[in-house]
Parts: C-alpha cells; sequence; structure tokens
C-alpha cells in the first residue's frame, strides 16, 4: 500500500464518521448547546415602558378616579422593553388576539447602554 492510498483511506473513513454525526444529529455545538439547556428555563421578567413622569406627593394626594397623568413619550414613539431591569429592546404596539404586545422594532446594543467611562 503506497502513501496516496493510505491518504484515500483516511479521507474516506473521516467522510464516513461525519456522515454517521450528521445523521446522528450530533456536532460540537450541539453538545455545547445541550450543556446549557438548564438555563433555558430561568425566568425573566419583561417590563414594556409606555413611559414616565414625575410628579410631586400633593399632585398624587390629589389624584383620583378619572384622574390623567400625563407621560414623557409622544404618541407613536417607540415603548422601551426592559428584560430585568435592563433595556433590551423598542417596539410598537400591537394587538394579538385582543391582547396587547409589542413588535420589536430595534434591538439595542448593551455597549450603547453602558455609561461614559473616564479615560
Amino acid at each position: 500500500m503506497d502513501i496516496d492510498e493510505t491518504i484515500e483511506e483516511q479521507d474516506v473513513e473521516e467522510e464516513e464518521e461525519e456522515e454517521e454525526i450528521e445523521e446522528e444529529g450530533f456536532s460540537g455545538d450541539d453538545e455545547w448547546t445541550r450543556g446549557l439547556d438548564f438555563i433555558l428555563d430561568i425566568p425573566l421578567e419583561v417590563v414594556v415602558e409606555l413611559g414616565r413622569s414625575k410628579i410631586v406627593i400633593s399632585e398624587l394626594l390629589q389624584m383620583s378616579k378619572g384622574s390623567i397623568v400625563e407621560l414623557s413619550k409622544l404618541a407613536g414613539e417607540p415603548m422601551d422593553i426592559y428584560v430585568n431591569g435592563k433595556l433590551f429592546a423598542r417596539g410598537e404596539v400591537v394587538v394579538v388576539n385582543e391582547k396587547f404586545g409589542v413588535r420589536l422594532t430595534d434591538i439595542v446594543n448593551p455597549i450603547d447602554t453602558m455609561p461614559d467611562v473616564a479615560q
């Protein structure tokens, strides 16, 4: 057996192993993902913020049913979406099966939300 035949046999064996792996549905990425499956069930709090307002205690005490609180956001402006207290995305309000929902229009880059650090 010469070296060319040996190399060909090794190539064929490697291809057969790769085919077996693909047929079984395994890959390095799948194994890594399976190792992280336990975190996929961790509950997260998602908050969609319509707007904010600052008032003083006297204004709060004067409120009653029917009072209106003016918010900082303009009508039609995207809503902020927070996940566990961190800004995650922005979106627009939609109605799904007679319930409110939010269509994501922008995913926020975490670096953009970090405070400037003096250098």
